[in-house]
C-alpha cells in the first residue's frame, strides 16, 4: 500500500478502487479514488475520472469532493463538489504535498 507524507492524508486501501457517482443530471460517473485529506477539520476526497476510452490519470484531471456525510463507522458515504476556488486550491496544495512521492501532477 502506498503512503503519503502527511498525517492528514489517507491513501486508498487498494490501488485502482473505482466508485460510481451520480451527477446533477443523473448520469453515472466512474471515479478512481486517490485518497482522502483532512483540511480545516473537513474531509476531502480526490478522484480521477475514468471511462472506457480514458483510463485513470489519462485526462490529467483531478476531481475534489468534500465528504458531506459519514456512516456509523466513520466512513464517507456522501460527497459534494467543492465550489469555493480558494478552498479547493488550499486543499489541492495539501494533497499535492502529501502525495509528492506517489503522484506526479503538472
Amino acid at each position: 500500500m502506498r503512503q503519503g507524507s502527511s498525517p492528514d492524508f489517507c491513501p486508498p486501501v487498494e490501488e485502482g478502487v473505482v466508485f460510481t457517482f451520480e451527477d446533477e443530471e443523473g448520469e453515472l460517473v466512474n471515479l478512481e479514488f486517490l485518497g482522502l485529506l483532512i483540511h480545516g477539520g473537513r474531509r476531502y476526497g480526490f478522484f480521477f475520472p475514468v471511462t472506457e476510452d480514458a483510463p485513470a490519470g489519462s485526462s490529467g484531471e483531478v476531481l475534489l469532493l468534500e465528504v458531506t456525510e459519514l456512516d456509523e463507522e466513520g466512513q464517507p458515504v456522501s460527497f459534494a463538489l467543492v465550489e469555493d476556488e480558494a478552498i479547493a486550491q488550499e486543499v489541492y496544495a495539501g494533497f499535492s504535498q502529501a502525495t509528492k512521492d506517489i503522484y506526479r501532477f503538472a
